[in-house]
C-alpha cells in the first residue's frame, strides 16, 4: 500500500522532496552529512554510464529518420537547418544572459572534481573532433567525438539504403533500450540529490542555495528572449503575423507548459499547426521530428546558463574556448537530446564534462528542474510550431489564407 501511494506521487515532487530532506538532514547533521555524498556519486555515476551509448543512438536515429527521398529531403534539409540555426542562436542568447547576471553572487564552493585543463588551439579542437578509434571514443566519452561518428554512420545507413536496414533496426532498438534504461537511472534521481545536498548544505551551509532565483530568472529571460525574438522574428520573415502565430499556438504552450513533456503536447502542437494552414503531410513529419531533435529549451538555452551558473558558484573562471565549447556542444545537444524526461540532465552531465566542470553542480538545479522544465519545453514546442510555419510556407506547404483567418484558433479538443 505504501509503495503504490509513493508510486503515484509526481517525480518533481519526489525529486524536490529529497533536496528539502537532504537539506534538512545537512543543516541537522553538520559536516557529518558528508557521510551521504556517496549516494549522490553513485547517482552521478550511472548519468556518465548513459550519456555515451544514448548520444551515439539518438543520433543515428534522428539521421536515419530523415529518409532519402529527394523531395523529403529538401524539406528535411530545410527543416534540420532550422532547428541548427535556432539551436546556435538559443544557446548564444543562453551565454550572453549567463554571463549578464550574477547568479553565484558572491558565494564560492571549493572542489577537487575539478580537472586541470590544457586548452588546445581551434584547429586542434577540429581535428579532436574526429575519432581516431570510435570504439576508444566511445569506452572514453569522448562525446564530441561520439557525435560526429554517429553522424556519419547515420548518413551512411541512409545512403546503403535497403542493405542496411538490419543494422538500422538493431540502433532504433538500441536507441529505445537506452530511452528505458535512462527512464530508470533518472528514478535515482530523488535519493541523489538526498546524497548530494546533505553533503553540500552539511558541508557549506544553507547560504549555497541563494542563488537559485537568480538562476530560475535567468533560464525564464533566456526563453522568453529568444521566443518573442527568435522565432516571432522568422515568422515575421516569412512574411506571416507573429501576433497571430502566438495566438494560435497558445492552446499547445500551455499543455507543454502543464505537461513539461515535448511528446505529451505532440498532438496539441500538430493540432495548432494543422489549424494555422501546415498541410497534414508536412505537420506529421515536423513535429514528431522536432519533439525529437530540436530542443533550443534542454539543449541550447539551458546547459549554457547552467555550466556558466556552476562555474560562477565553483569559482571557475571560463575563458573564450570554454565559451566556444558551450556553444558548441550546447547547440549539437539540442539537436541530438532525446525525446525523454529528463534527458536535459544528461545533455547537462555532457556540457559539463566537455569543459571539466564538477558535476556536483548538478545537484544545485536538479530540485527546481520541474520549474524549469516547463518553460523549456514551452520553448521547444514552440520552435517545433515555428518551424512547421516557416519552412512550410517556403515550400508550399502553409495555407497563408488559413494562418491569418481569425476564427480558427487552435483547440485542444
Amino acid at each position: 500500500m505504501i509503495l503504490q501511494t509513493i508510486s503515484r506521487i509526481p517525480f518533481w515532487q519526489k525529486v524536490l522532496t529529497g533536496f528539502i530532506l537532504g537539506a534538512l538532514v545537512g543543516v541537522l547533521l553538520g559536516e557529518s552529512a558528508t557521510v551521504l555524498k556517496p549516494l549522490g556519486d553513485l547517482f552521478i555515476s550511472a548519468i556518465k554510464m548513459l550519456v555515451a551509448p544514448l548520444v551515439f543512438c539518438s543520433i543515428v536515429v534522428s539521421i536515419t529518420s530523415l529518409g532519402s527521398q529527394t523531395n523529403l529531403k529538401r524539406l528535411s534539409i530545410k527543416t534540420l537547418g532550422m532547428f541548427m540555426l535556432t539551436g546556435t542562436i538559443a544557446s548564444l542568447i543562453g551565454l550572453a544572459v549567463g554571463s549578464l547576471i550574477d547568479m553565484g553572487g558572491t558565494m564560492q564552493l571549493a572542489t577537487t572534481e575539478v580537472r586541470e585543463r590544457n586548452i588546445p588551439g581551434f584547429a586542434q579542437v577540429l581535428l579532436d573532433m574526429i575519432p581516431i578509434n570510435p570504439f576508444a571514443s566511445l569506452a572514453e566519452g569522448k562525446v564530441l567525438q561520439i557525435i560526429v561518428f554517429a553522424a556519419l554512420v547515420g548518413i551512411a545507413i541512409n545512403k546503403v539504403g535497403e542493405k542496411a536496414e538490419p543494422l538500422k533496426r538493431t540502433i532504433e532498438a538500441g536507441a529505445e533500450v537506452m530511452f528505458q534504461l535512462t527512464r530508470m537511472v533518472l528514478k535515482l534521481t530523488p535519493i541523489g540529490v538526498f546524497g548530494l545536498m546533505a553533503w553540500v548544505v552539511g558541508e557549506y551551509g544553507l547560504s549555497t542555495l541563494l542563488p537559485l532565483g537568480k538562476f530560475i530568472a535567468a533560464i525564464y529571460i533566456a526563453a522568453l528572449v529568444h521566443m518573442i525574438f527568435v522565432y516571432g522574428g522568422f515568422v515575421k520573415l516569412a512574411g506571416l503575423s507573429p501576433i497571430q502565430f502566438f495566438r494560435k499556438a497558445l492552446p499547445a504552450q500551455l499543455v507543454a507548459f502543464s505537461t513539461s513533456s515535448s511528446f505529451g503536447t505532440l498532438p496539441a502542437s500538430t493540432r495548432a499547426v494543422e489549424t494555422m494552414g501546415v498541410s497534414k503531410r508536412y505537420s506529421a513529419f515536423v513535429m514528431p521530428l522536432g519533439a525529437t531533435m530540436n530542443m533550443d529549451g534542454c539543449g541550447g538555452i539551458y546547459p549554457a546558463i547552467a555550466a556558466i551558473f556552476i562555474a560562477q558558484i565553483y569559482g571557475i573562471p571560463l575563458d573564450t574556448l570554454d565559451y566556444v565549447m558551450i556553444a558548441v556542444t550546447a547547440t549539437i545537444a539540442s539537436v541530438g537530446t532525446a525525446g525523454v524526461p529528463g534527458s536535459a540532465m544528461v545533455m547537462l552531465t555532457v556540457t559539463l564534462g566537455v569543459i571539466g566542470l564538477p558535476l556536483e553542480g548538478i545537484a544545485f538545479i536538479a530540485s527546481i528542474d520541474r520549474i524549469i522544465d516547463m518553460i523549456r519545453t514551452t520553448t521547444n514546442v514552440t520552435g517545433d510550431m515555428m518551424t512547421a510555419v516557416v519552412i512550410g510556407k517556403s515550400e508550399n506547404e502553409l495555407d497563408v489564407e488559413q494562418f491569418n483567418a481569425k476564427d480558427t484558433q487552435a483547440s485542444l479538443a
